[in-house]
């Protein structure tokens, strides 16, 4: 009997450290699996604690430099500067408006229009309620009652990569209220992209929660000159981009969230507008740089010229996506084009692809 209970507890303390499969466990290996949870535990806490205090120090060096206005729930912020005709600067995925500034485009726009640079939804000082799908739709309809609320009426639209579809939809869904559109590095077809699944991850109930406190940021820390290389190339990264910007501000959790969320909805959304921009019916600058390693200028903006009829093609030579920074004056003059009245219902002449040269 006592040797029975004996193997019977043995038999127990087997299944004890089992594996759940049948298989046997050794107590030296359940320790070292306790370990290596252990320590994943407290590598994820310190990258927390790391984040957070980045976050925070990114926050306090960059504090808000404009305004905010509340519309719909959403706290948006903007920066307004200059006088004149109003012109409103949409920044792209993952940007905010640090991007027009260190470019030098607010600051020579100004001096001709009033302009208003908002920070997109999520982005920058503004807030990005989940409660909504932050499409191009939702996010022109939020822009068209913030402008509204502004008193501000018929602005020029100025828009690039992710801000360029917001800015056209904005022109379609309320074609009486803007004037005319610039639209610079966009993406406007739908395309296969490799990339999406990956910049999308941050933005996963639950586990993009988790990454986006813990890895994500210090990953997109460690890839952010190679991001800035394939942006900005074939050309150097400008100078005073690379003083001037907050590499932080843009790997705040929050922010790696909106631009997430961007990415899954690119291609859906892209594919929503394709059959709806012959419908502009506003003057229409579409900008592009010739080596632009983002997004195809051929497939993306060539194809839009050639589906709009009140639109100018203009192609910066040797000039990838972020061509509003090196082509200033030539988008300057893209907006003047642009903002000139023409009569109701005129036609306008085709006018073909012009390529600028960078001086």
């Amino acid at each position: 009997m006592n040797a029975f209970r004996s193997r019977h507890e043995e038999r127990y303390r087997d299944a004890a450290v089992g594996d759940g499969l049948g298989r046997e466990r050794s107590p030296s290996r359940l320790l070292g699996r306790n370990a290596a949870l252990l320590g994943a535990g407290a590598a994820l806490a310190a990258a927390a604690v790391y984040v957070q205090m980045r976050t925070r120090e990114a926050e306090n060096t960059n504090p808000p430099a404009g305004r905010f206005i509340e519309v719909e729930g959403v706290r948006l912020h903007y920066l307004e500067r200059g006088q004149g005709q109003p012109l409103v600067l949409l920044h792209g995925n993952g940007s905010m408006i640090q991007d027009f500034e260190t470019s030098g485009l607010i600051e020579e726009a100004a001096k001709h229009y009033r302009v208003i640079a908002f920070d997109r939804p999520g982005y920058g000082y503004s807030t990005r309620p989940r409660s909504t799908i932050w499409g191009p739709q939702a996010q022109a309809e939020l822009l068209h009652h913030a402008l509204h609320l502004m008193g501000i009426s018929r602005p020029i639209v100025v828009g690039h990569s992710w801000g360029a579809m917001v800015a056209a939809t904005m022109a379609l869904d309320y074609p009486g209220a803007v004037k005319g559109l610039v639209l610079m590095s966009g993406y406007y077809y739908p395309t296969a992209r490799l990339d999406v699944p990956f910049a999308s991850q941050p933005a996963i109930p639950l586990i993009g929660d988790l990454l986006r406190y813990t890895v994500s940021p210090l990953l997109s820390r460690m890839m952010w000159p190679a991001v800035l290389r394939k942006l900005f190339g074939p050309k150097e990264v400008p100078e005073r981009f690379a003083r001037e910007y907050s590499v932080w501000m843009t790997l705040r959790p929050s922010q790696l969230r909106a631009a997430a969320a961007e990415a899954a909805l690119m291609i859906p959304a892209a594919f929503s507008l394709r059959n709806r921009y012959r419908e502009l019916d506003v003057p229409v600058a579409i900008v592009t740089g010739s080596s632009d390693r983002q997004v195809s200028s051929r497939f993306q903006s060539e194809r839009l010229h050639d589906e709009v009829r009140r639109s100018t093609l203009h192609v910066a030579t040797g000039v990838g996506h972020m061509v509003h920074h090196f082509a200033q004056g030539e988008i300057l003059s893209a907006i003047e084009e642009v903002g000139k009245e023409l009569p109701q219902r005129q036609a306008v002449p085709r006018i073909h692809a012009q390529r600028i040269p960078l001086h």
